[in-house]
């Protein structure tokens, strides 16, 4: 076993009466080097104990700012998907649309309702009634009829046009 160095023992008596009685001084005058070490020590610790809060609290909010930016991120992505899709869908539509107009059937009964054209050697066959007596024989010359508002039409009805 080691042997611990013994500590010099002083009497508060002068000239070292007895050396077996250990007086101290009054409580709160002298400080022992065990009371210093133990509140250095205890000035470390909390030292430490703060420096580590601080870093837990600068790496939380960092983390709460990084979910934030995130979920802004996302929210923008989701918008921006919103709109791809409906982009992709209007192509989808507008390509059918050009697909369906590069048939020639469908050339041809589009110009034979909308703009009144007929084949070569087919004679059009136009119905005349009462009503249209005054107007021209040709109706793909013509404009669309106007529409006449309600009120418009009753006025026509018992006044004449």
């Amino acid at each position: 076993m080691q042997q611990q160095p013994k500590r010099p023992q002083f009497s508060s008596r002068p000239g070292g009466s007895s050396p077996n009685v250990n007086v101290t001084s009054a409580v709160g005058m002298e400080e022992t080097a065990g009371h210093r070490r133990a509140r250095r020590s205890s000035l470390f610790t909390q030292t430490i104990i703060w420096v580590t809060g601080l870093i837990c609290l600068a790496l939380l909010f960092a983390s709460l700012a990084q979910a934030w930016s995130n979920s802004s991120l996302m929210q923008r992505v989701q918008v921006a998907q919103q709109q791809t899709q409906q982009l992709q869908d209007q192509h989808d539509y507008l390509t059918k649309q050009a697909a369906y107009y590069k048939n020639p059937f469908v050339i041809e009964s589009e110009a034979r309702q909308r703009l009144g054209y007929i084949r070569p050697g087919e004679y059009p066959v136009l119905i005349i009634s009462a009503n249209t007596q005054g107007q021209s024989a040709m109706p793909h010359h013509s404009s669309p009829p106007v529409q006449q508002s309600y009120w418009q039409e009753w006025w026509d009805v018992f006044f004449g046009n």
